[in-house]
């Protein structure tokens, strides 16, 4: 059972969410940030971290471009971690809860950004008549409006009680935990997928193979395979610097221009 102290913190960590995604930009947009810190609250790291890292891997190549709204994976993460710990059912009961909350989070964005528009256009209006304290007043609403997004039904979710939780899960199909446990295994890899479409993966594709390579056939763990990457990535970019001219410029770009202005 949660105490009220954790209920405010973890209701003040989700109203921040949404915010920090529009703002602030301290990372708790990225699903594993909130379950890092989800971990010291609940007093939980493992769980937290293996909840939020699978989220984090599905989020991969979601991303809210010109205005559109996407799950919030990060909202999941919260309501996932302290459903799995209350509950101790594990991440699939969280996601049960989590997961539907995060859809429901597109319609919120898309609500809240309905009233910020109006919001905006009153801010509009105090500012063309130079009254530019009541502009910063009604400004603050935005924040407001968009953190409740998240705060409200987080609140909702973890103030209902393990007992409601289980009640809730009892009656649950287990064709649909089955679903989420298949949709947990295989989204990340999707995710992935997404983003490896988003990244010069023909140039480099070697590396991807390397790196499947320790991870599959010699056991290398992903922090170590993490880390050779990022030694190959150093040893690449410090290649490249060293290619790079006075001005800036590659000496191949250098040698294409050259050969521009011979023709």
């Amino acid at each position: 059972m949660l105490s009220a102290w954790q209920v405010i913190i973890i209701t003040i960590l989700a109203f921040l969410v949404p915010v920090d995604k529009y703002g602030m930009t301290f990372g708790l947009r990225w699903p594993i940030i909130p379950a890092f810190l989800m971990g010291f609250i609940l007093g939980d790291m493992q769980t937290a971290l293996y909840i939020g890292g699978t989220l984090q891997l599905m989020s991969l190549g979601v991303a809210s471009i010109g205005g559109s709204s996407v799950p919030e994976y990060s909202t999941a993460a919260i309501i996932a971690t302290t459903i799995a710990v209350v509950t101790g059912k594990g991440m699939e009961a969280g996601l049960a809860i989590g997961l539907p909350v995060a859809m429901l989070g597109v319609q919120l964005d898309v609500f809240a950004k309905i009233l910020n528009g109006f919001v905006v256009r009153t801010s509009q209006n105090y500012a063309n008549k130079k009254d530019f304290g009541k502009m910063i007043k009604i400004l603050m609403v935005g924040p407001l409006i968009t953190g409740l997004t998240a705060a409200i039904p987080v609140f909702l979710a973890i103030s209902m009680g393990p007992e409601i939780v289980n009640k809730i899960l009892a009656i649950t199909p287990s064709w649909f935990i089955s679903g989420l446990t298949i949709a947990g295994r295989v989204l990340p890899a999707v995710g992935i997928a997404m983003l490896l479409n988003y990244m010069p993966v023909r140039k480099y594709v070697y590396y991807l193979f390397l790196g499947f390579f320790f991870a599959a056939y010699l056991g290398v763990p992903i922090l170590g395979v993490t880390i050779i990457g990022l030694i190959a990535s150093m040893k690449y970019y410090s290649e490249n610097q060293s290619k790079m001219g006075v001005n800036g410029t590659s000496s191949d770009n250098v040698a294409n221009v050259g050969g521009l202005e011979d023709e």
